[in-house]
């Protein structure tokens, strides 16, 4: 036999529970303003830390990408796509946290719709402007990171090899980066020290990409 249940009203409410339904109301019709204004305060807490990395950014280094040797090039061109792309996404969340989204307001079926049905739209969307504000903060800080990183290895990475120069002396090959040439002398920098040649008793000069390997003239 099926039993039947039967609703009965329950104990009236008390006066504690009438003031947290009071509180619990007034909380979700002011939730989403509150979220609105904590996503416009880290906007602009944000938005001065980058103008902070941005000039940090512009202190003098070196500027010319190309001159660092490879992987440190790839490694910066990487890390400010990465920079780009978190900085790009992380300020559309933040907006959409701040502001909203770009769309009208779908009020619940029935006008007027019932308080109720109002502030569960508002809570719901409360949750999507934290969520959006959560996952800015996020990229916003990633991109931050990635900045540093390109700024960091463009300063500090190590140099592309300048150009070689092999000249060919009766004594025996010198090759290594050419320093400078004084009264028919040439200074070359090998991997075992300075060398100078006597230009008058060079046999053949040529700029190479990579010295050979093996004995040179000292």
């Amino acid at each position: 036999m099926t039993p039947r249940w039967y609703v009965q009203p329950g104990p009236p409410a008390t006066p504690a529970d009438r003031e947290a339904g009071r509180l619990t109301t007034q909380l979700l019709a002011g939730e989403l303003a509150r979220a609105r204004e904590a996503a416009l305060a880290w906007r602009n807490g944000l938005a001065a830390l980058f103008a902070g990395l941005l000039g940090f950014g512009l202190i003098k280094g070196r500027t010319d990408v190309g001159k660092l040797a490879p992987p440190y090039d790839a490694l910066v061109g990487g890390a400010l796509l990465l920079c780009l792309l978190f900085g790009t996404l992380g300020a559309l969340l933040l907006l959409r946290a701040a502001h909203g989204a770009p769309i009208g307001v779908r009020l619940p079926t029935g006008v007027p719709a019932a308080a109720t049905a109002l502030h569960l739209g508002d809570h719901m969307e409360t949750r999507r402007t934290v969520r959006a504000l959560t996952r800015g903060v996020v990229l916003t800080i990633a991109c931050g990171s990635m900045l540093v990183t390109g700024v960091a290895l463009t300063w500090y990475g190590p140099e592309k090899d300048g150009p070689r120069i092999l000249v060919r002396t009766p004594f025996g090959d010198v090759c290594g980066e050419p320093v400078r040439t004084d009264a028919g002398r040439l200074l070359v920098k090998t991997d075992t020290g300075a060398v100078t040649v006597l230009l008058d008793r060079a046999e053949s000069l040529a700029a190479v990409d990579a010295c050979p390997q093996g004995p040179s003239a000292e």
